[in-house]
Formats: structure tokens, C-alpha cells, sequence
């Protein structure tokens, strides 16, 4: 693979100053700005539907909406490359889509607020749409200005950071929008989520936009598909400026990736779609499981929910002091092997049985090692892209991060149906072994140049032409 800058060993006072960098700061309001949106077009969408008597049928297609945050990676070039007219000129490329998709977010969820389920159904639907069409510009945005904004050993802090505030405009969202539900009918709950995204607006206003030099085996790439359209007389100079843009925002961020690491380029992308497999396939079963067993729902919402998400923001703090202690590589392959290991947790408790001990135990272990899994892996996929093609090729991550887990996910109630508890979190734990294997190989297979030479990337970009 190509060779990521090595990582100085730090101190762990050093380690921990990294969380008081003005950069990893503004993280924690970011990640509450891209937080918020999710749970108020799903979970809590659902809740204010049914209330308000909207029927079954109509409420599950509302699902569908979520496919939003799935295929960001087809308008991410457009966010790479288009500098907006005016808010461009302002706040630079990466600060300006951030603002215009939280205004598309606290508009849509204004929309909403101002709209009655039960007469405009379908307004409700098209807000809806617009707020998680905002809500994943926005996290195309904030993931480059991220990776731009600040070196890589930051990067496992930034996303420990990002991970405890979004979970925190999770449960703000979910349970907090539940509660206000109380004494503030719907459409306020839904008025007051909008003037909260004022959070993120301000911290885009107030933060600095990165300074990032597109690298020069990029620009030649682009070069050589624009010398070759150049001299294709025959097609009209609109025709030919529109083809090389696009290849230039589609298809170069693609032969770019592959051109920098040649053929292990498919195990980096074996990693990153194999990495979280283990904890993503055996989530639907994870609920059920707990019914099942015979625990409590009280038990369940406190243990799982309230004490998991401060295992799993505990586990993220300390992935992001242990990259710059020890280095990236190490530590990502510490959380493949836990990851999957906890999955054995599960098994266990299937044995022991509804025990809150036992359940704390679980939790415990598997959501910290999750959380500290993710945070490293972040890290890591950061260090992978071009910083000329930073949103492009961080959305194409990210969608096959959970692309694999999902679907193997899809069949998870087949497998506890034909087998029992205790077999299926067995059989969650091994498919985790191909990301240890793979994480392990490229620690020790021999490193490739940096960046391609003039000469492969010639090749490459005849063969775009």
C-alpha cells in the first residue's frame, strides 16, 4: 500500500493535548450539527406519524428515505469540485456547502413543522427528503473539512470527538425531542431541532477554511484527459468542457486511488468493507436478542442505551490518544481483532442468560471496542484519500464501510431462525477474521511509493481518454 506518513511516538500528556487543538474542538459542534438531523426523519419522524394517525403502510415507505445517506457518493464530486457563487467566494469551497446544507436541513425542517401529516402527507415526505439530502451534503462536506483541516495523527481525536457529539444530537433528536413532545406539541419540537442547527452554522462561520494544495499527479492526470479532449476538433467545445469536467470530478478520483496504490488498492477496499462487518450484520438481531433473553425493557434502554453510548464515546477518547501513542496501524488492527471478539460476549450471555451483570459486561466490551474500532478506522480511511479528491473518495468509504455488514445483516434472522443465539454471535465473531487478516497483511506487506510516477499516471489517463 502506499506509505502512510510514519507517527512519532507521544507521551500520553502529548496524546492527550491533541483534544485541545481549536481544530478537534470544532468537531464537537459539527458532529452535533450532523447528528441532529438523522433521528428527526427517522425514529422520531415515525413516533410523530403515528400519533398523528397516519397509517402503517404510509409510515413505511418513509423508510426509503434513508437510501439518501447510502448514495451520497453520486453527488460527492459535485461537493469536491463546484465552488458555490457567492457563499464560495466568502467562506471558501468546504466551509460554504457545510452552510448551505445545514440551511437546506433547518428549512426542511422548518417545512415540516409547518405542515400537517394528516391533510399533506406527501409535503411531509418532500421535507423529509429535503432534510436528509441536506443532512448527507453535509456530511460529504464535513468529512473533507475534516481530512483537510489538520494532520493525520489528529484524525483518530477528530473522529472520537465527532462520534460523541453526533451520538449526543442522537439521543437530543430521539429521546430529548420525546420528552419536549410533553409540553411543546410537534410541529414546536420540530421549530426548536431548526434553531438548534444554528449550533453548526455558527461553528462553520467561526472556524477557518483549510488550506489544501491539490496534488501535482492529480493535476496531470486531469491535464492529459483535457490535452486529449482538446484535440477532438470535431465535438462541439461545449460538449468537450462538460465530458472533462466530469471526468475529471467522476472518474479521475477513481484512477487516481488506484493508480496511487496499484493492485493492493482492492485490499484496502476489502478492508474497509469487511472491517465493521461483524458489529453491522448482527445489529438487527441485537434488539430481539435482548427481548428474547428475557431482559427488561427498562433494563435495555438504560444499559444499552444510555450506558452504551458512553462505552462507545469512552472507546473512541481512548482510540484517539492510543494512533498518536503507538501509531495507526498497530491500533487498527487492535480494533479488528476486538471487534470481532466481542461478538463472543454475546454468546456467552445466550448461555448465562437474562443477567444484568452479564449484560453489563457485554456492553461494556462490545461498545467500547466499537467505539474505538470506528475511531481508528476513520483515521485510517482519511489517511487513504487524495486531498484533490478529498469528499469524492471519503463518500465511496463510507458507503462500502457498511455496504457489506447490511446486506449479510439482511439474513442474520434466518441464521438465528435455523440455528439458535448462541451459533449466529459464533458466526458474527469468525466473519470478523477476514479484516484481521487483511489489516495484518498490509502492516506487513512491503510499502509502495507515496505517489505514482508521471509515467503511470500517463498510462492511466490514455486509457480514461
Amino acid at each position: 500500500m502506499s506509505e502512510i506518513p510514519s507517527v512519532p511516538r507521544r507521551s500520553w500528556g502529548q496524546a492527550l493535548r491533541i483534544y485541545f487543538h481549536p481544530r478537534v474542538a470544532s468537531m464537537l459542534f459539527l458532529g452535533f450539527s450532523a447528528g441532529l438531523p438523522y433521528m428527526l426523519v427517522f425514529t422520531t419522524l415515525t413516533a410523530w406519524l403515528t400519533e398523528a394517525g397516519v397509517a402503517r403502510a404510509s409510515i413505511g415507505f418513509f423508510s426509503w428515505i434513508g437510501i439518501t445517506y447510502s448514495i451520497k457518493v453520486l453527488w460527492a464530486p459535485v461537493v469536491d469540485r463546484v465552488q458555490l457563487p457567492l457563499l464560495g467566494r466568502l467562506l471558501g469551497k468546504r466551509r460554504s456547502w457545510m452552510l448551505l446544507a445545514q440551511l437546506l436541513i433547518a428549512g426542511g425542517l422548518v417545512g415540516m413543522a409547518m405542515t400537517d401529516p394528516v391533510q399533506d402527507l406527501a409535503w411531509i415526505a418532500i421535507f423529509a427528503l429535503l432534510v436528509a439530502f441536506g443532512s448527507a451534503t453535509q456530511d460529504v462536506a464535513i468529512d473533507a473539512w475534516r481530512i483537510e483541516a489538520t494532520s493525520t495523527e489528529r484524525q483518530a481525536a477528530m473522529s472520537a470527538v465527532y462520534v460523541f457529539s453526533y451520538r449526543m444530537a442522537l439521543l437530543v433528536a430521539g429521546a430529548g425531542a420525546l420528552h419536549m413532545v410533553g409540553w411543546v406539541n410537534w410541529p414546536g419540537v420540530y421549530l426548536v431541532m431548526a434553531a438548534l442547527m444554528g449550533v453548526g452554522m455558527l461553528t462553520v462561520l467561526l472556524s477557518a477554511e483549510p488550506k489544501v494544495a491539490r496534488q501535482s499527479d492529480a493535476v496531470f492526470l486531469e491535464e492529459r484527459v483535457q490535452n486529449y479532449l482538446a484535440r477532438s476538433e470535431h465535438v462541439p467545445p461545449t460538449v468537450r468542457s462538460t465530458v472533462a469536467w466530469l471526468i475529471g470530478a467522476v472518474v479521475c478520483p477513481f484512477v487516481d486511488f488506484f493508480t496511487r496504490y496499484g493492485r493492493q488498492a482492492v485490499v484496502l477496499l476489502l478492508v474497509v468493507g469487511t472491517y465493521r462487518i461483524s458489529d453491522i450484520s448482527m445489529g438487527a438481531m441485537a434488539m430481539p436478542f435482548y427481548l428474547d433473553t428475557g431482559f427488561s425493557r427498562a433494563a435495555i434502554a438504560n444499559i444499552t442505551g444510555i450506558y452504551g453510548v458512553a462505552m462507545t464515546v469512552l472507546g473512541g477518547v481512548i482510540g484517539g490518544l492510543l494512533v498518536p501513542r503507538y501509531g495507526l496501524m498497530p491500533v487498527l488492527l487492535a480494533g479488528a481483532m476486538l471487534s470481532a471478539a466481542t461478538n463472543l460476549l454475546f454468546s456467552l450471555m445466550a448461555i448465562v442468560g437474562p443477567e444484568t451483570w452479564m449484560l453489563i459486561i457485554t456492553i461494556s466490551g462490545d461498545n467500547f471496542c466499537g467505539g474505538l474500532a470506528m475511531a481508528v478506522l476513520i483515521a485510517w480511511m482519511s489517511s487513504l484519500v487524495n486531498s484533490a479528491y478529498t469528499a469524492t473518495q471519503y463518500a465511496l468509504f463510507s458507503s462500502l464501510m457498511t455496504l457489506p455488514g447490511k446486506f449479510i445483516g439482511g439474513f442474520s434472522g434466518v441464521v438465528v431462525e435455523s440455528h439458535d443465539y448462541f451459533l449466529f454471535f459464533i458466526y458474527v465473531a469468525l466473519i470478523g477474521v477476514p479484516a484481521i487478516l487483511l489489516v495484518a497483511y498490509l502492516m506487513w506487506k512491503p510499502s509502495l511509493p507515496l505517489s505514482s510516477t508521471p509515467k503511470e499516471v500517463d498510462v492511466l489517463s490514455r486509457k480514461v481518454s
